[in-house]
């Protein structure tokens, strides 16, 4: 059931045929984000350039005053520090996580666009659009240091191994760059690569391709890869570590490949909504949420038996979903009305 509201979120989706060339609006969950440690979800609003945050604990609502049109929040959560990319602002906003303050401005450069924050190495990263400079920012002190390491449009880190993977999205490279903030490889990932997920368990990198159709498994340890077919437009992967099992969301066919990430094979094709643009993984449950866009409603789907077992409403056009299987919530992000859903899956 819907236990409550939150925030609005950044840009305008774009509604487009089936058939066309995604656009960046695809991308979305940098939008919303769980310390699954506090249970404490964070989502930008871009309109009010605002952070709201939800308390699972006395479900109140709080907003966090930070800079123009924030666009991608991050947690640390081992600092229990929230860091927010402020794109008009130039900047990104350090918020404390225990009193919901900011605690610092850090300017970053233009149009910062994506952020992500290592816990092991309390380092954040943030790329700017249309700049190869990734600014990497101190947790301790937030002093920056500006690395020249190419155009990022998505960013994944792997905290187990010290490494963090900077994909764009007109780039046939994927860069990795270490603890020490420097380049130390490149993997040629094809065309038009979108989005990516990590399974730190198995040390394993998932990239989908729009440009032709298919996941790309990265070996983390060794470097090789393995191409498998999925729907028309991946635009969205996520893993649940405890099955392997990896969940890739088809734009562009109204479906989620499911594939099992040991033998690197297909292992079913689920249909959704309309324009499924994100997905969540619940490996306590072993249920996958998936947002249809233009169908304005989340999928559950069945982990074991890789079957649709219900489809709830959510807001207007939602792009954006993360769970917190400690506390058994769903937050949907949408364009429209309601603007954040939190869902009790309970």
């Amino acid at each position: 059931m819907m236990v409550g509201l939150l925030v609005c979120a950044s840009a305008t989706i774009t509604a487009r045929a089936q058939n066309a060339e995604p656009s960046t609006a695809l991308i979305g969950s940098r939008a919303v984000a769980v310390n699954s440690q506090t249970g404490k979800v964070y989502a930008v609003d871009s309109r009010r350039g605002s952070v709201s945050v939800f308390d699972p604990r006395t479900k109140a609502i709080t907003s966090v005053r930070v800079g123009a049109e924030p666009v991608a929040v991050a947690v640390n959560e081992t600092t229990d520090r929230i860091y927010v990319a402020n794109n008009e602002g130039g900047s990104v906003s350090v918020i404390d996580g225990k009193s919901d303050s900011v605690l610092a401005t850090v300017q970053v450069g233009s149009l910062p666009y994506v952020v992500a924050a290592n816990p092991a190495t309390n380092k954040i990263y943030v790329s700017n659009t249309f700049s190869n400079v990734i600014t990497v920012i101190d947790g301790a002190t937030n002093a920056i240091t500006a690395v020249k390491a190419g155009s990022a449009d998505a960013i994944a880190v792997d905290a187990s191994l010290d490494k963090v993977y900077l994909l764009g999205y007109e780039n046939t490279n994927l860069n990795v760059m270490d603890k020490t903030a420097k380049i130390t490889g490149k993997q040629q990932v094809g065309m038009h690569p979108w989005a990516m997920a990590v399974n730190d368990a198995t040390a394993a990198l998932y990239v989908t391709r729009v440009g032709n159709g298919q996941l790309l498994k990265l070996d983390e340890q060794s470097g090789m890869t393995t191409t498998i077919p999925t729907g028309a437009f991946p635009c969205a992967v996520a893993v649940n570590p405890v099955t392997n099992m990896v969940y890739v969301v088809n734009h562009g066919d109204d479906t989620v490949t499911v594939v099992d990430g040991i033998k690197g094979k297909v292992v079913a094709t689920v249909k959704v909504g309309r324009l499924p643009q994100a997905v969540a993984a619940d490996a306590k449950k072993n249920r996958v949420y998936v947002a249809n866009s233009h169908s304005d409603t989340i999928s559950v789907l069945d982990g074991e038996r890789n079957t649709v077992l219900k489809t709830i409403p959510a807001g207007k056009n939602p792009f954006a979903v993360a769970v917190d299987a400690n506390n058994g919530r769903l937050y949907v992000v949408s364009h429209g009305e309601p603007a954040l859903s939190v869902v009790d899956l309970d």
